[in-house]
């Protein structure tokens, strides 16, 4: 218990807005997810040390619930407890539920609860790329509220960070000629924030978009601020154009790695190096601006220098240099700056950051609290304890588990209840949050970011057993389920969400989504080359068969049920799991007919037909739903148009090519695929039939299979896939369309 004293210490050093409860913000989330309740409840903020919270039934005549917190963050978190633990009600990445609470039940007991840890962080980097890229407040306005009610206190901030630098550049001399040449595409702006990439290959950003964005984060971080959230936002990383040298020929700037695969002119970007005084200047100018912008409403800044490109020079002196004067830059522009960094990199490129190197880097910044370290993938592969804490510094406990937005269910429950406890309770440790960084945000991974911001509130493992079958007692909207629908959770949660297969340790990717090869898709753990996992690591017949069944006969016994969206969206979630795990079987038999010697060209069409059918029944299941469209995701990026038919069209490339070739030639091609409607029956199944065809054609040929023009055609696919135009082919349509039940009972028939 020392640990916890120590960490609400800590409470004394944060800033302001993490230390005091403003209630206002957590009536807004009443007025917005509960607005009949208004008036109901009373919040009260009371002196005491860390986030703590007492929820207890109003004595005055009216009644009501009364919430009593010290911060903004523990107020939010008892509302929340009290809807989810009394109220039976909940709030998901589909949709807010609080409002189906008809009537206030009394508390009875008071109801305590406090933070084991001052800071719960949310979002990766690339998360504002491959989630949120597109979005508008509507949406934005859902996830804070979903944010705040979990006690997430220190969000990333990204958004509207262009017009910033902008700004900064011009300052310095730049044209916006230059600038916007530095700048990446709309759904590419991460990485270019990251030094990976720079330019855009669909077509100059506009400026109307870094207009707009700097109006949204306008209305996200006054919403942030009034949720009790301090927001981390961005500051000067020293990755500049590659004009400012013919500007400042004798500043230091030297250019950085290629980039996966990315060559000239959409990589190597140029950094100015922080020991340059350019670099300084160019960082106050920034903060400055930013503070104008928006307030002071932070001192935690966000600068990543070296993600997946290493420095120029591996000296110890050298990081040491380029640290503590980053840290200087950022003190010169905000006294009380702190230093907000992601630890993916001395995994990533674990030969290059050796302990010695990284201790070197660490030490520029002086102190344990002038970084906060994000442990980004402590759920797979830890750095904390190899690194002695970081030499020091305080860290977040953060689980990754989401790569480029995959979709495959997968989880390891216990490891999230247990891990960032023991990390916490080690002693001489100093770790002093949990945290989610996903890097898509996808909707069937909930579960495993909710229990682990759930755990920052209790200073023992939660049960899950108990955690799984509650939430969906919450999903449903039943007071509790009904032997069917507990035994299909208790299904999933002892198994899909039990995975401590090291190897196969995050979301998995269906094989349906890659470009078709004719071997090496299939059981690929994917770790060793940061790829993608697409080994199954449970018996589909025992696990996604029954719980589907389970859903299914429930929803028979109880018609109720399919007015409830979650209930709805999880059979569709679990009838696309059965069909992604089936294709894979479908897959090595027909590779296994083709190698066969004594097989025909029939034999081969007739083993691959079944491959094509089952895309057909995807597709047609992910149009039933809003939550697996692909015309979302587009409409979502073209509403920035507002009518400019050229930029919609940009917008809409820009979306496209993220989630297919992600670059102009397919540099990184399906690592954010997706299983939507439009994506699936237009361009998967196109790479398929091609693949199909080919084996069939070579077999009748004799001639031998050849797997260099087999991805020379996909890649042609990808192309004119992505120079598409939403609603000009037949069948397209901007929302849904056909009967789930009709579709989940026949997928059932035929492939369960």
């Amino acid at each position: 218990m020392a640990r916890l004293a120590w960490a609400a210490a800590l409470l004394a050093a944060v800033p302001t807005a993490l230390a005091a409860a403003n209630v206002t913000g957590v009536y807004g989330i009443i007025e917005r997810r509960m607005p009949r309740h208004v008036g109901q409840f009373t919040i009260k903020s009371v002196e005491g040390d860390g986030d703590a919270f007492t929820v207890s039934d109003t004595t005055s005549p009216r009644g009501g619930i009364t919430i009593e917190c010290t911060t903004t963050s523990a107020c939010a978190r008892g509302l929340y407890t009290y809807v989810t633990e009394v109220g039976g009600v909940d709030i998901f990445w589909t949709g807010s539920r609080l409002n189906e609470l008809q009537i206030l039940p009394q508390v009875g007991k008071p109801i305590t609860g406090s933070a084991i840890v001052p800071y719960r962080y949310h979002f990766n980097t690339v998360t504002f790329g491959y989630t949120t890229a597109f979005w508008s407040f509507e949406k934005w306005e859902l996830l804070l509220d979903w944010l705040a009610l979990k006690g997430v206190n220190i969000p990333l901030a990204w958004v509207g960070y262009e017009a910033i630098l902008v700004d900064a550049f011009r300052e310095v001399g730049l044209s916006d000629a230059e600038i916007f040449d530095f700048l990446a595409g709309p759904a590419f702006l991460p990485w270019n924030r990251f030094g990976n990439i720079q330019g855009s290959w669909g077509g100059t950003l506009p400026a109307q978009w870094v207009e707009d964005q700097l109006a949204l984060q306008k209305q996200i971080i006054p919403r942030m601020a009034e949720l009790g959230m301090t927001p981390i936002l961005p500051a000067f990383t020293g990755f500049v154009p590659r004009a400012l040298a013919s500007h400042y020929p004798n500043a230091s700037i030297i250019l950085g790695d290629a980039w996966s695969g990315f060559t000239a002119p959409y990589s190597n970007d140029s950094f100015l190096e922080p020991f340059d005084p350019l670099f300084t200047q160019l960082q106050k100018s920034f903060i400055s601006k930013q503070q104008q912008a928006y307030g002071n409403v932070t001192h935690f800044y966000t600068l990543d220098q070296y993600n997946e490109i290493n420095p120029a020079n591996g000296s110890t002196s050298y990081l040491s240099s380029i640290s503590s004067n980053t840290f200087d830059s950022l003190r010169a522009a905000d006294p009380d700056a702190v230093w907000v960094m992601q630890a993916w990199l001395f995994f990533a490129s674990s030969a290059f950051w050796t302990n010695e190197r990284i201790e070197a880097f660490l030490s520029g910044a002086p102190g344990s609290d002038s970084m906060l370290i994000l442990d980004l993938f402590a759920e797979g592969q830890p750095q904390w304890n190899r690194t002695d804490s970081f030499f020091g510094k305080q860290w977040v406990w953060c689980e990754l588990h989401n790569l480029g937005g995959a979709m495959g269910m997968e989880g390891n429950l216990p490891l999230i209840t247990q891990a960032p406890l023991e990390a916490l309770y080690t002693e001489d440790n100093t770790m002093v949050g949990v945290g989610a960084t996903m890097e898509g945000q996808e909707f069937e991974s909930e579960i495993v970011y909710a229990i682990l911001l759930d755990q920052a509130w209790s200073s023992t493992p939660l049960n899950v057993t108990d955690y799984v079958i509650k939430r969906a007692a919450r999903r449903y909207q039943v007071k509790s389920l009904t032997p069917g629908l507990q035994k299909a959770w208790e299904i999933l949660g002892s198994t899909i969400y039990d995975n401590q297969d090291p190897a196969t340790g995050a979301t998995i990717k269906a094989i349906l989504e890659f470009s078709p090869l004719i071997s090496g898709l299939v059981n690929s753990s994917g770790k060793q080359s940061l790829g993608l996992p697409t080994t199954v690591p449970y018996d589909t017949n025992t696990t996604i068969v029954p719980a589907l069944q389970l859903l299914w006969q429930a929803h028979e016994a109880n018609l109720a049920l399919d007015g409830v969206p979650e209930f709805t969206f999880d059979l569709v979630m679990l009838s696309r799991q059965l069909l992604a795990n089936r294709f894979i079987d479908l897959y090595t038999h027909l590779v296994s007919v083709y190698d066969d010697a004594a097989s025909s060209s029939d034999a081969v069409n007739g083993a691959g037909q079944p491959l094509l059918d089952l895309l057909a029944d995807l597709d047609a299941l992910l149009y039933t739903n809003e939550n697996y469209l692909l015309s979302t995701w587009i409409a979502d990026a073209t509403q920035w148009a507002h009518g400019n038919a050229s930029y919609a069209l940009l917008l809409e490339f820009s979306a496209r090519n993220q989630i297919t070739l992600w670059g102009p030639t397919g540099e990184i091609s399906d690592y954010a695929g997706k299983q939507w409607a439009g994506l699936v029956g237009e361009y998967y199944a196109a790479r398929w039939k091609l693949f199909v065809s080919t084996l069939v054609s070579t077999k009748a040929s004799g001639r031998a299979y050849n797997q260099t023009e087999v991805s020379a055609a996909s890649l042609q696919l990808g192309q004119a896939f992505d120079l598409k135009t939403w609603g000009t082919e037949p069948g397209e349509t901007w929302g849904t369309k056909g009967n789930t039940f009709d579709i989940v009972n026949t997928i059932i028939k035929r492939w369960a």
